[in-house]
């Protein structure tokens, strides 16, 4: 899949240079874009921990959400340019993909000689795109609905953690969909955009949330969208294929924090996550099973139909004690994630500072 990038310089030129010099051999100041090319190597750093930051304190919006916004339009694109075919799912797919994306180059670009407008950009991007403040608190509040014996209110919330049909599911059902969806969405609305932000920038935060959310609309092995949905589904399979061993790797080592064992979750993945049917949600669920020291999988009840889900890990199934230290597990590990992109974003921006041989 091609990446678009943020262009932290115009193309075809030569690496840039802090100072030049002139005719008569005086050096001379580079222009303010070229000089922040190589100072302002700590932007996009900066901009993805205070985009975490703030979707740890406010969470998502209670109206006006842009994914949600974006959701809107690309259902309207549906209802005009729909077929039972590849090619009319993979037309959708481009378009929307590409408008997301190149609303992140421009954006990018009109901030480019302003250092603290790029990262007040890249902070907004980033809160927008994450979703990990809303899962976790969906999940403990999930949680302690269970375990009042409040199902009525459980069957309610459900369906802000996933597309399982609540009215199929007991107490054990949505305990255990819940701890299934906080490890699924943590890498797909967590991980996953931080590290696209780190690579890519604005346009890799907007463009892998455009992918993602279509995958969430369409991406379903349903008789409308078994063809139709076919591209948006694969691409967020490679779109996941590196976050989601990532956040594998996540949650094996900080399930210590939950009285888990780095031991079993590595064990667990190796183990069991080859026999889930999604190649990204395999990993994670199966690691997160095993740091929490449960069982997951079984027969799973969606609106399209019904799927028998391998078993994940070794232990009984979650309680909603287990559900809370989920959503507990699920917060460290989007920490941890927001601290690993910033690094990859630094180790990026100082290697493209070097200057060539």
């Amino acid at each position: 899949m091609a990446v678009l990038t943020a262009p932290d310089r115009p193309r075809g030129r030569a690496p840039l240079r802090t100072a030049a010099r002139s005719g008569s051999g005086r050096r001379v100041a580079a222009p303010p874009y070229r000089r922040g090319v190589r100072a302002n190597g700590w932007v996009r750093p900066a901009g993805l921990l205070l985009g975490t930051a703030a979707d740890a304190v406010a969470g998502d919006p209670r109206r006006g959400h842009p994914v949600a916004g974006f959701g809107a339009v690309a259902a309207a694109l549906e209802r005009r340019c729909y077929a039972d075919s590849r090619v009319a799912g993979a037309g959708h797919t481009a378009v929307l993909v590409t408008a997301a994306a190149g609303v992140g180059v421009l954006a990018r670009r009109a901030v480019a000689d302003h250092p603290l407008a790029d990262v007040a950009l890249t902070a907004v991007a980033t809160w927008a795109v994450l979703g990990g403040t809303s899962l976790s608190r969906h999940g403990s509040a999930l949680a302690t609905e269970l375990a009042e014996g409040d199902l009525a209110a459980a069957r309610l919330r459900l369906p802000s953690l996933c597309g399982r049909d609540p009215a199929a599911l007991d107490a054990a059902g949505m305990a255990r969909a819940g701890t299934e969806s906080m490890a699924e969405n943590t890498s797909d609305a967590v991980v996953a955009p931080l590290l696209w932000g780190a690579v890519a920038g604005v346009p890799g935060l907007l463009g892998y949330r455009a992918v993602n959310t279509l995958d969430a609309m369409v991406g379903y092995r349903s008789a409308r969208y078994l063809r139709f949905g076919w591209a948006a589904a694969r691409l967020d399979d490679l779109a996941n294929l590196l976050p989601a061993r990532v956040a594998a790797l996540l949650f094996a080592a900080l399930a210590p924090a939950v009285g888990g064992s780095p031991v079993a979750a590595l064990r667990a993945w190796r183990r069991d996550a080859g026999a889930h049917p999604s190649p990204n949600a395999g990993p994670v669920e199966a690691a997160a099973a095993g740091a929490l020291g449960v069982g997951l999988g079984g027969r799973t009840v969606y609106p399209h139909g019904v799927e028998e889900r391998p078993r994940l890990g070794a232990g009984p199934a979650p309680s909603p004690a287990d559900l809370r230290r989920a959503a507990r597990l699920s917060r460290l590990v989007g920490w941890a994630a927001a601290g690993l992109a910033a690094a990859v974003a630094t180790v990026r921006a100082s290697a493209r500072r070097r200057p060539s041989s």
